[in-house]
């Protein structure tokens, strides 16, 4: 009779990292097969302009040579028979929830990192047997209960898990023990690292350090010197080391953002504007849903280049209102943008967040007697709008056929990014 304790570290974590290949296109591959299976697809934000970017593509479409980050116009080039479909976000939430309910059954200590990807801590799971038994499981039924694909990595932390995820796609399950990191990691180049994007990459090679295995023996000083702790960080991760935790769902969220990539480029103010204030809409949504107050706003603007830049302003009070967000958006972006110059992409985050009923509200003395009955409508019209919809009722500033009033529309819009859902459902 074999012994399970063998297969766990005596000190340490046995991590596994899920990745759900293909998420968007595999979910409607599993909602609608006849139509979708095995063929050429791809998700894009704006199909009926055949404008946008393509957001994720099925694995018959990569042999075809599209990729993620595509325009539709490129795709379409190259592949014209390719399938687009509109984003259904609604749709890959309820899958979202559903995968990572089977993997919540073999341990409490679930991440959500996106919409598509979790780590497990599956350290006290031994009573499912082994990790490779525990990953092998977790995907079948995944298979098997909602037709999806997804690779598996088995590490004794969470970087090696994740790099682990990345090597067998689709339907993959590696083990990558820290002994294996010399020759499965050490060839490959610096930008592979999970946590080293390409412009860190490109600063390593300037330096001569061109691969995983240059970087683990590079001197310590040196990186310190020019990266700071994240020098220190990034040698560490090249030997395969990380301690981080994963942690438990249950947490409040940091953050609450929102984005919006726009069908064209925006230039006059009052276009921006009408965005920014379904933005703000939608993110104090969110944010109320959450019984949360804010106390930082961050807006987000990528150019056409796709350049992104950030600015946020920290309040003098927390606030879970919309107007006051979006008047804050609007002054950030004059401060730091300002007019005719041409933005892709927009976005408000809301950060500094603290639960409602731990926030000392210090009212302004001539706001004072309005802030209760303002409290009072925007309670009621968030359930008017929980029952009848996002469109039930609006501000005179929302009211348009604007490509931004598809922001309430939770159907189409989203990011894989946003797991506050996956919250709400665990605490309902």
């Amino acid at each position: 009779m074999r012994n399970i304790d063998e297969y766990y570290p005596v000190n340490g974590r046995v991590v596994l990292h899920i990745d759900m290949n293909a998420f968007y296109c595999s979910v409607h591959e599993a909602e609608e097969p006849e139509k979708y299976r095995n063929k050429p697809t791809a998700v894009a934000g704006s199909v009926e302009l055949r404008k946008g970017v393509i957001v994720t593509c099925s694995y018959a479409a990569r042999a075809m040579g599209i990729r993620t980050g595509m325009t539709v116009r490129e795709g379409l080039k190259k592949y014209p028979k390719l399938i687009l479909i509109a984003p259904d976000f609604h749709l890959y939430r309820r899958y979202s929830r559903a995968f990572m309910d089977i993997a919540y059954r073999y341990t409490p200590l679930l991440q959500a990192t996106s919409i598509d990807e979790c780590y497990l801590d599956i350290t006290g799971s031994k009573q499912f047997g082994t990790p490779l038994e525990i990953a092998a499981e977790i995907q079948s039924r995944i298979a098997k209960e909602l037709g999806l694909p997804c690779s598996i990595g088995i590490a004794p932390n969470k970087l090696l898990a994740k790099m682990a995820s990345d090597m067998k796609k689709p339907n993959g399950i590696t083990v990558l023990r820290l002994r294996d990191v010399p020759e499965l990691l050490w060839d490959k180049p610096c930008s592979e690292l999970f946590g080293i994007g390409r412009k860190t990459g490109e600063k390593l090679k300037k330096m001569g350090i061109y691969t995983l295995g240059q970087l683990a023996a590079a001197d310590e000083r040196l990186l310190s010197e020019r990266f700071g702790v994240v020098g220190l960080w990034m040698k560490q991760a090249a030997h395969g080391i990380d301690h981080s935790p994963v942690q438990e769902e249950r947490e409040k969220n940091k953050s609450i953002g929102h984005t919006t990539t726009l069908p064209k480029d925006l230039t006059e103010l009052e276009d921006v504007k009408r965005v920014m204030l379904n933005l703000a809409d939608q993110v104090t949504r969110r944010l109320r849903r959450q019984k949360l107050m804010a106390q930082t706003v961050q807006i987000t603007i990528r150019t056409p280049d796709m350049k992104t830049i950030t600015r946020s302003q920290t309040l003098g009070n927390v606030t879970e209102q919309a107007d006051e967000i979006y008047k804050e958006a609007c002054e950030l972006y004059l401060r730091h943008w300002g007019h005719g110059k041409p933005v892709r992409l927009l976005g408000i985050t809301l950060q500094n967040l603290v639960p409602r009923e731990n926030s000392a509200l210090q009212l302004d003395l001539f706001d004072y007697e309005q802030q209760p009955k303002k409290e009072s409508l925007t309670r009621t019209m968030d359930l008017l709008r929980d029952k009848f919809g996002e469109d039930a009722i609006l501000t005179a500033g929302m009211l348009s056929d604007d490509p931004s009033a598809l922001i309430r529309n939770h159907k189409i819009r989203g990011t894989s990014l946003q797991t506050d859902f996956l919250r709400e459902n665990r605490e309902e």
